[in-house]
């Protein structure tokens, strides 16, 4: 195990907590405190202290045999949204490459961060007028399609809090809303027709559309977008922009285990008439 020190820049507490995850997730029957203690030479005290606030915290738990401790539920819960973001990556990467090959647009994928979307997937199209973006990068979500797309997922207390009434937005471009009234209206909007438009308010020459990503629990997790030269972005392309990453955005929600409401209560029912059948021939006894 590798203890911290300030050699290294670690932080003793934080490699110790490090230490006894990694030593844990080896052993997934469970270790005393006595085994805890000698695997990683740490005093009995400092072992206890860790212990008890990790089992506080849900990330560990009581063993299965008395005096033993093992992994809890929130290193699973972890886990699994590092898995869902290595899915929203793989997965968004192929399909934003598809919808930017059938429309020679360049699409992304971001995820929101306060006030900042993050693109974790790009795919350049053939037009020289580009946005300013790149894998990694941040940019003020207000400006931008998907970012206020993400936005309006969340609740009005929680849009306070990141853009208060008495504050004006920043400025990006000519055509960016710096209102805040303005931008809870432009929000509402957005998410009453389920898509988001970027109008040259984050970069001058260029539009934007966005649709919403889900993940299985049904929560805006990223958001999809085609960016478009201001010239090309006419009425009469809107719908087939619309479709584009509408079909992209759902395809990846499904990738995610996305079910929409009417499909989760199709589901359910048939999951009812399943017990039923089995039920009735004697199988579910």
């Amino acid at each position: 195990m590798n203890q911290g020190d300030a050699s290294t820049g670690q932080v003793k507490s934080a490699a110790r907590v490090l230490d006894l995850l990694e030593l844990l997730a080896e052993h997934e029957e469970g270790l005393t405190l006595t085994q805890i203690c000698r695997a990683l030479r740490i005093p009995k005290s400092s072992a206890h202290a860790l212990i008890r606030t990790l089992l506080g915290r849900g990330y560990l738990a009581q063993g299965f045999q008395a005096g033993t401790y093992r992994l809890g539920p929130r290193t699973f819960e972890v886990g699994s949204a590092y898995m869902r973001s290595v899915d929203l990556i793989r997965e968004g990467q192929e399909i934003i490459r598809q919808i930017s090959r059938r429309c020679g647009e360049t699409t992304h994928l971001a995820t929101l961060d306060g006030q900042d979307v993050i693109y974790v997937a790009k795919e350049e199209g053939n037009n020289l007028i580009r946005m300013v973006s790149a894998v990694g990068k941040r940019f003020p979500a207000h400006g931008t399609a998907v970012g206020k797309m993400l936005l309006s997922g969340l609740s009005r207390d929680e849009l306070l809090r990141r853009y208060p009434r008495s504050r004006p937005l920043p400025k990006l471009t000519e055509n960016t809303i710096t209102d805040p009234e303005a931008f809870y209206r432009e929000l509402e909007e957005t998410r009453a027709r389920g898509y988001a438009l970027d109008h040259e308010e984050s970069t001058a020459g260029l539009c934007c559309v966005a649709a919403p990503v889900y993940d299985a629990g049904g929560r805006m997790v990223a958001a999809m977008s085609i960016s478009v030269p201001r010239v090309n972005f006419t009425e009469a392309r809107l719908p087939e922009l619309l479709r584009l990453v509408r079909e992209g955005a759902a395809e990846l929600s499904t990738r995610l285990g996305y079910l929409p409401a009417g499909k989760r209560a199709d589901a359910g029912v048939e999951r009812g008439r399943e017990v039923d059948r089995m039920v009735g021939s004697g199988r579910g006894t």
